[in-house]
């Protein structure tokens, strides 16, 4: 059986693909109200399940009148997905928003449920078992290797692989 988060994060995936321009507006108690949990649950759906890595923009207003909007980054081209993810990953990156940034590309179909798993696997801690910050470098260096073989079969017009 699927957990709230899960059911809260299913809800507003659909309501982003069936508005017209891949953007809602929610009110965080109405929410809350719908799906009988309290409002900081769907805080913690928000900030956890729909950060920029995964392609989501994400503002607030508070107060009265305040709402929560959620916009699914569109990816362009591949070449301006490909440079943005790699500006992303920079010289270091965390564990998490290393893994973000593959289910993005599992989400965006770059990548099977498979190949999701295996890198997945590959960037943990347990895996690269040094201290930090090496940790951190070595597994942006392992992403960035990934994402140019990922992105190698979409080639610049003039024959150039990215």
């Amino acid at each position: 059986m699927r957990n709230i988060s899960d059911i809260i994060e299913q809800f507003l995936k659909e309501a982003i693909l069936q508005s017209e321009k891949g953007i809602i507006e929610i009110q965080r108690s109405e929410m809350a109200d719908k799906f009988q949990c309290v409002p900081s649950q769907i805080n913690y759906v928000i900030s956890t399940r729909f950060s920029l890595q995964k392609g989501y923009l994400v503002e607030s207003k508070r107060g009265g009148g305040g709402f929560i909007r959620i916009k699914k980054i569109p990816i362009g081209s591949e070449f301006i997905f490909y440079d943005t993810l790699i500006e992303m990953v920079g010289e270091d990156i965390s564990q998490s928003a290393a893994m973000d940034i593959l289910y993005r590309l599992m989400d965006e179909e770059f990548l099977t449920e498979n190949e999701y798993l295996l890198l997945k696997a590959v960037i943990t801690r347990d895996v690269i078992n040094i201290s930090l910050p090496y940790r951190d470098q070595i597994r942006a260096n392992l992403l960035r290797a990934m994402l140019k073989v990922i992105f190698s079969r979409y080639k610049e017009d003039d024959g150039n692989a990215l």
